[in-house]
């Protein structure tokens, strides 16, 4: 069982930067995949960012791309969204994800622990 909790969410201008984490409990943080979604109102769950368990492969919705930067520390069982240049469309509720494979993915159904999200709001 692994719990998630987010922070770092708030309100930003557009151009901003926010800096969003995930911490973990558990003794086997780095033998998951962890991810980061998103949810605006009426909209589905998109995928934002994955990384997998030792940090070498990262990937990245095309929205966020060039702007947004995945990362973690194992030693900290956390894992961080890196968001610059933000824009009023990235406005929505940001989630962290756990996926207990070594292989990443994009899809949000493969993973299995959730946090409670972290809202974040991007004004024009």
């Amino acid at each position: 069982q692994v719990q998630l909790v987010e922070s770092g969410g708030g309100l930003v201008q557009a151009g901003g930067s926010l800096r969003l984490s995930c911490a973990a409990s558990g003794h086997t943080f780095s033998s998951y995949v962890m991810g980061w979604f998103r949810q605006a109102p009426g909209k589905e769950r998109e995928f934002v960012s994955a990384i997998s368990t030792w940090g070498d492969i990262r990937h990245y919705g095309d929205s966020v791309k060039g702007r947004f930067t995945i990362s973690r520390d194992n030693a900290k069982n956390t894992v961080y969204l890196q968001m610059n240049s933000l824009k009023p469309e990235d406005t929505a509720v940001y989630s962290c994800a756990a996926r207990a494979s070594v292989i990443i993915s994009t899809g949000s159904s493969e993973y299995d622990y959730w946090g409670q999200g972290t809202q974040v709001t991007v004004s024009s």
